[in-house]
């Protein structure tokens, strides 16, 4: 396992107790660098949405717990925040609760002249994301995951 994935792992350890306690649920952990500052980021969730008040509690309850843990070994800038409302489906408890929403798909490379494709999210396995797209949502498309840069939630006006 890679430094990040054993810091977003143990994270999501410590977590967890946190996240029951303020009746949210964990969408995922990242560590990751921007610039020269590297970030622990903490996205939380439930039903209703979250609100700052909730951000602000897992955050100092978090923070305590990394500070008493003390396993990142790199200076970091945490953060607790919602997933928002245009969220990276990253995991398949992700594509699971979202299967019927409508969903925006970008690939690394080109298919069929395009990289970025929009519909309603119809079914996933380990190997491949399908969507109905066009005309009425009425066309099959069927993405290799390996292909696929991102999958996120559309955000419909």
């Amino acid at each position: 396992m890679s430094k990040r994935e054993t810091y977003e792992a143990k994270t999501e350890e410590l977590l967890l107790p946190i996240a029951e306690k303020n009746h949210v649920e964990i969408y995922d952990v990242e560590y990751v660098k921007e610039g020269s500052e590297q970030y622990l980021r903490a996205y939380i969730d439930k039903e209703g949405g979250v609100t700052i008040n909730d951000c602000e509690a897992v955050s100092r309850a978090l923070s305590d717990e990394l500070d008493r843990t003390d396993f990142i070994e790199d200076a970091y800038i945490l953060e607790v925040s919602s997933p928002g409302l245009g969220r990276t489906l990253k995991k398949d408890k992700h594509l699971q609760k979202s299967l019927g929403e409508a969903v925006e798909i970008r690939t690394y490379k080109p298919v069929l002249g395009n990289k970025e494709f929009e519909g309603i999210l119809k079914a996933f396995d380990d190997k491949t994301i399908t969507i109905l797209s066009g005309e009425k949502e009425q066309e099959e498309m069927v993405f290799n995951r390996s292909d696929i840069a991102a999958v996120k939630l559309a955000l419909i006006l």
